[in-house]
């Protein structure tokens, strides 16, 4: 099984070939459990209001894209916000 890091790698460099499984994996190890996880979506709670947003969903075991790219750039303004941002 792929770790955290790897998974993200992964995502940063082909975001459009994530799983959706992967997607979820890592928003809840940054993010905690899906606030919403019935249905289609599943909504992540931020401590922002406001973009970049959590809410992805599966679109046949595979994740968005641009939803892909909307969960790296969380992460990125979390890890800023908290000082663990990778230089």
């Amino acid at each position: 099984m792929s770790t955290i890091a790897d998974i993200l790698q992964a995502m940063r460099n082909n975001p459009a070939g994530a799983r959706f499984t992967e997607l979820c994996r890592v928003c809840d190890h940054y993010f905690g459990n899906a606030r919403q996880a019935h249905g289609s979506h599943r909504v992540y709670k931020t401590p922002w209001v406001g973009d970049p947003r959590v809410n992805i969903q599966n679109n046949k075991g595979a994740s968005k894209t641009y939803q892909v790219k909307q969960v790296l750039k969380a992460i990125e303004r979390m890890e800023i916000e908290n000082g663990t941002a990778k230089r």
